[in-house]
């Protein structure tokens, strides 16, 4: 059987490539690449069949011309402001993306959890189910009904405010897109800046994390796992957030100093928090965050590191990341094309 040359190239840690590897069809010699340097991607090129690109890293002419025999670039997300299109169109190599449905899922998961902590929903829950003494219960007619019988206070909406991102990569995008309904101003914090052309696209606008933390009503955390990262979020950044703000935290796990988010959670600071990645997982049963989480009233949302769905870093969730280039080999039509 041929074989056919695959370079991929990636910046995410070894669990994810193993689980790429995993799931390539047999068809397919695939060289795994962790690197942001494009001359090395370059140098390889000349050999290769496939080019396939995490997320993101830029592919410009110097790659695509060096690809002599290059069939096909696939782009695993939806970022493909750093892909030099009219090169690729002009060399005659097709150009696909493919959106990523755990980025999706986690971008959803955010959501949820920011209309949920904004509404308090838990504590809605609590008191809907202890069904007290809020008055004499009457038959609801048209002009009848008894709307918030137990007097809720400080209950708000996603729409018309201000969302901080913090970690703006892939899920990013896909957050900001589904923001985009809600008319929310949407500021993000990323060690490089986005074009403009990207940002006007996505309608978000860079900031730096002081002032994001200082003007979001939601802060989302987005944060990769590294070293500079670890027990970042602490307690200085929950104290230059605006007091009565949310936080929400579906990036990597270790990012976020607990005891610090827990501190501004019971002084009144923040007025919600919800994390799905830990420090620790599985919690262990003396953990800290447990004993509050199981109050409604604290208005604290613990989920048990599912936001990408039931299955994550697998090679059942990789196998569509080989499909466009099954698709060229096997006269197949491509999907999410762009050249």
């Amino acid at each position: 059987m041929e074989r056919y040359r695959t370079l991929f190239v990636t910046q995410r840690g070894e669990r994810h490539q193993q689980a790429a590897l995993d799931a390539a069809p047999p068809e397919l010699d695939v060289t795994m690449c962790r690197t942001a340097d494009m001359r090395e991607v370059a140098e390889l090129m000349p050999e290769m069949d496939f080019l396939i690109s995490e997320r993101i890293g830029r592919i410009d002419a110097e790659v695509i011309v060096a690809g002599r025999n290059l069939k096909l670039i696939q782009r695993l997300g939806t970022q493909v402001w750093d892909i030099d299109t009219e090169a690729a169109r002009a060399a005659g190599v097709p150009v696909c993306y493919l959106p990523v449905r755990t980025c999706r899922m986690v971008a959803e998961h955010l959501i949820l959890l920011m209309l949920a902590l904004a509404r308090n929903l838990r504590d809605l829950m609590r008191v809907t189910a202890e069904a007290g003494d809020w008055g004499m219960p009457k038959r609801c007619s048209e002009d009848y009904f008894a709307y918030n019988w137990s007097d809720r206070r400080n209950l708000r909406g996603l729409a018309g405010s201000t969302v901080g991102i913090l970690g703006f990569g892939e899920i990013g995008a896909e957050l900001a897109r589904r923001l985009k309904p809600f008319d929310c101003t949407v500021l993000y914090d990323k060690r490089r800046p986005l074009p403009p052309q990207v940002e006007a696209e996505l309608g978000i606008a860079h900031t730096a994390r002081e002032e994001l933390a200082r003007r979001s009503d939601f802060v989302c955390c987005l944060l990769p796992n590294l070293p500079e990262n670890d027990q970042s979020i602490d307690a200085g950044f929950f104290g230059r957030m605006k007091p009565g703000a949310v936080f929400a935290h579906c990036g990597a796990p270790g990012v976020v100093n607990e005891a610090a988010l827990l501190e501004a959670l019971d002084s009144g600071h923040l007025g919600g928090a919800a994390i799905d990645c830990f420090t620790y997982e599985p919690l262990r049963p003396d953990d800290p965050l447990l004993a509050p989480a199981r109050d409604p009233r604290r208005n604290l949302i613990l989920t048990p590191h599912v936001a990408a769905g039931e299955v994550s870093a697998s090679a059942r969730e990789r196998i569509g990341d080989f499909a466009n280039v099954m698709a060229v080999l096997k006269g197949g039509e491509l999907r999410y094309r762009l050249v």
